[in-house]
């Protein structure tokens, strides 16, 4: 292994990260020499819970709406509160986890999000609902970047393909089961248990977390940009509650105003990114070429994945006409699939490389979800299921190589603002998926005179997203055929 390459990863023949001129680390955790597994394995399990948390709610909005006696619309404001959360605290997360330790602010963000789950179960008006959900996103916010920045820190190099493939499940997973689980509380349960099924799940991964994961920090960590915190915060909150609004009819009036103050935040930004000596969002790593370009192919890959777990239940449910617990049994071999994947993504990547594989999966992956969009009453279950199983390894191996590759070339310094950045625009980019499919279904419908959701409508929709997402192969093939070869173990066989 050369130089650059044990510096990002900090390895030791054991794997985990020593400690460094640039690094603290706590060993008082760690010290058992624990596998990647294991690392990898608790910090899915936590941004499990966060993907699980945020579709069971949907299911549960109506039956929200009814015991607060307000109209069903006004009760999204508790979706679009936890989005700004994540706008707004995601781009601190890096920087915040260097000054005080990655380990330690993995486990109070978990704690957050915990408390903020409890607080939305006591709720008892929107009020309370809105702003436990906004405390939950806090949580939810640093949980993402940090989780894979200790991921990062303590793995080896040559591990780095296979612990990604179980970051790439809970994404996946979490969306599917989200449904079926959200329409079980709701039948047999009080929809508040959505919320404290969290608490013991949180506080099992809180010890776990100080038992197996060391606590790594920046010795050098730079002051907090107050500044850029803001300017972001603009940018990104109003950017992502204008693309909310603007998917909904009737709002153009607010959504249009909002849109123009995240870009003129956006525009500030980029200014005072230009003169920052260490901006809270390092623009400058968008000249490193295989973070770059897994920036641009990620974020148009998951628009097709933001919009799924939104139109796929609803295409199930409004068309096919199944109950949410029928729709997610049917939908859940989209996680079967994600699971085939995690002992396939490194022969995968070995034999073909990272070029080669994102460039192929980046046509075959929205493809096959195109054949969602001819998902009709005469097709075989057996068909439908096999479809989605596809969809579900394919996706989540894409996710797993872009995850992986993102930080080939990022030296360890970097690490944390790397993985603020990335989790920015991957949050941006699901979130637009849904808009985006949200918008094309509303055509589609005014555009044929439904008032209800056809098939027709959705396949204009599903179509839409994939058209947006195929994109993404231009950004694959501008890949150096060597990009990730050390990760993918490419570079020993070359050696051989």
């Amino acid at each position: 292994m050369d130089r650059q390459s044990a510096a990002i990863i900090g390895e030791s023949s054991d794997g985990i990260a020593p400690a460094s001129d640039r690094l603290q680390v706590d060993a008082s955790a760690g010290h058992h020499g624990r596998g990647y597994r294991t690392t990898a394995l608790i910090i899915a399990c936590a941004l499990f819970m966060q993907n699980l948390d945020a579709t069971v709610l949907a299911t549960a909005l109506p039956t929200m709406a009814r015991d607060f006696a307000i109209p069903p619309a006004e009760i999204g404001l508790a979706l679009t509160s936890y989005l700004l959360a994540l706008a707004i605290f995601i781009p601190a997360s890096g920087t915040t986890a260097d000054r005080y330790g990655a380990r330690r602010i993995f486990q109070a963000a978990i704690a957050l999000f915990v408390a903020g789950s409890i607080a939305c179960g006591l709720s008892v008006d929107l009020t309370t609902l809105v702003i436990a959900r906004f405390v939950q996103g806090m949580g939810g916010a640093m949980m993402v970047p940090v989780g894979r920045l200790v991921l990062l820190r303590t793995v080896a190099k040559r591990d780095l393909v296979s612990a990604m493939s179980w970051l790439a499940m809970p994404a996946m997973i979490g969306p599917i089961l989200g449904p079926p689980v959200g329409g079980l509380i709701v039948t047999y349960l009080d929809w508040r248990w959505i919320f404290w099924i969290n608490v013991p799940m949180g506080a099992l991964g809180i010890v776990l977390v100080h038992k197996f994961i060391e606590d790594i920090r920046s010795t050098d960590a730079p002051p907090f940009d107050w500044r850029g915190f803001l300017l972001s915060g603009v940018a990104l909150g109003a950017t992502m509650f204008g693309l909310q609004l603007s998917s909904r009819a009737g709002h153009a009036v607010v959504a249009i105003p909002l849109l123009a103050t995240g870009l003129a935040g956006a525009v500030g930004y980029v200014v005072h990114a230009r003169s920052a000596t260490r901006p809270i969002l390092d623009l400058q790593l968008m000249r490193i070429p295989t973070f770059r370009l897994s920036v641009i192919g990620g974020t148009l890959i998951r628009i097709t994945q933001g919009a799924q777990p939104f139109l796929l239940p609803m295409l199930m449910q409004l068309a096919f006409g199944l109950s949410a617990a029928a729709s997610g049994a049917v939908t859940v071999a989209t996680a079967i699939g994600a699971f085939a994947m995690k002992s396939a993504a490194r022969p995968i990547l070995h034999r073909f490389g990272f070029r080669t594989s994102l460039t192929a999966i980046g046509v075959l992956a929205p493809l096959t979800y195109a054949l969602t969009g001819l998902f009709r009453p005469a097709w075989p279950w057996a068909a439908i299921s096999l479809v989605l199983l596809v969809c579900g390894f394919l996706t989540s191996l894409q996710f797993t190589a872009y995850n992986a590759i993102a930080y080939d070339e990022i030296e360890q310094p970097r690490l944390s603002a790397a993985t603020s950045f990335y989790a920015t625009f991957q949050q941006l980019a699901l979130s637009l998926g849904v808009c985006i499919a949200a918008s094309a279904l509303s055509m589609a419908m005014a555009a044929q005179g439904h008032r209800q959701p056809q098939f027709s409508d959705f396949t204009v929709a599903i179509w839409t997203v994939v058209a947006v997402s195929l994109t993404a192969v231009f950004a694959n093939l501008r890949f150096d055929r060597a990009a990730g070869a050390e990760l993918s173990g490419r570079s020993v066989t070359r050696e051989k």
